[in-house]
């Protein structure tokens, strides 16, 4: 009799991929989820369960299930992809300036020397010297 293909690893390995990539897009939207991903970590746990499991049979009754190479493969890919997102979430996300430390309005901004549209060098000093004020403006994103 031909082993039978060990379900529970590929969607242990399927639920890890689920829980590393929906924080970004879905999870960090409300802040329930985002401050501590507490559905991700979940969705781990559950992933690790299924792994076991999976590996577990496959170990066990290797003549009825199949897996015992692919799943400690995947299962070692799952525990890469839970570091990469606890060092995301516990280490670089720690990185990002605080928003109090950033210019409020009305503040004087820190000298700098920009190129203006026609590739120009202009400084904040000098247009500060020939006028009484300048308008910063920030856009968010890329162009």
């Amino acid at each position: 009799m031909r082993p039978r293909r060990n379900i529970l690893i590929w969607a242990g390995f399927t639920v890890a991929l689920i829980a590393l990539l929906s924080y970004i897009p879905f999870f960090a939207l409300f802040p329930i989820t985002r401050d501590v991903p507490w559905v991700n970590f979940l969705l781990f746990l559950a992933s690790g369960g299924m792994l076991w499991l999976g590996l577990t049979r496959a170990f066990r009754e290797p003549g009825l299930y199949r897996g015992k190479i692919s799943g400690s493969i995947v299962s070692v890919l799952s525990l890469l992809l839970f570091g990469l997102f606890c060092y995301g979430i516990f280490y670089v996300a720690k990185k990002i300036p605080p928003a109090n430390l950033a210019l409020q309005a009305g503040q004087r901004a820190p000298d700098f020397t920009l190129s203006d549209a026609a590739g120009k060098q202009v400084a904040l000093a000098d247009l500060l010297k020939t006028h009484r004020a300048v308008l910063l403006i920030f856009y968010r994103g890329y162009w």
